[in-house]
């Protein structure tokens, strides 16, 4: 009769998920993002949390919307659509306090996760898992440590090491794009 479709996950050897040219572009938007944020930390740190506030409150709108059109998972639609809206509706507002309160939740999130992490990868290393798995999560216990020892100062830096990661990965992708472009040009 008739077959459903599904949509395969498989990537075949050979074959790339992005075009060369996407790439390229993702790594010059990325290596300038790296930039300003080197150079205007702050400044863009204010333009990409204002960003994020527009699109935590259109996303609650399309979750609330959504529901006419689709009633399942009602509930979990409603609490985010709210909880987006309030976070949005917050976000721009208060777009120069929600600079600092934003990545230092974040900040926070990242050093509790940190030491989890840390305490999973122990808890494995003891349960016969190597000594490679004590080793990352003694380091990741030390690095959520220090992370949540003095939030304030994780948080001020946190606009440097987002642009540095930033330059080194727009570069990453802009050599990437190139070697995919190289690939795509001679024949299998």
């Amino acid at each position: 009769m008739s077959e459903t479709m599904t949509p395969s996950l498989d990537v075949k050897p050979g074959t790339h998920v992005f075009p060369w040219w996407l790439v390229l572009i993702m790594g010059i938007v990325t290596l300038i993002l790296g930039i300003f944020l080197i150079y205007y930390p702050y400044r863009t740190l204010l333009l990409l949390v204002t960003f994020l506030g527009a699109y935590w409150f259109i996303s609650g709108l399309f979750g609330l919307i959504s529901l006419f059109v689709d009633r399942t998972n009602a509930g979990w639609k409603v609490l985010f659509g709210i909880l987006g809206i309030i976070a949005g509706i917050a976000i721009l507002t208060y777009p120069l306090y929600s600079t600092f309160v934003v990545p230092y939740i974040f900040i926070i999130l990242v050093g509790v996760w940190g030491l989890i992490m840390g305490f999973m990868a122990l808890f494995a290393a003891f349960k016969g898992g190597g000594w490679g798995a004590g080793i990352i999560g003694f380091l990741l216990i030390i690095f959520g440590c220090l992370i949540l020892a003095n939030p304030l100062v994780s948080t001020l830096m946190l606009p440097f090491i987002l642009g540095g990661f930033g330059i080194i990965g727009g570069i990453i992708a802009i050599i990437g794009s190139f070697m995919l472009k190289g690939q795509a040009a001679t024949p299998a």
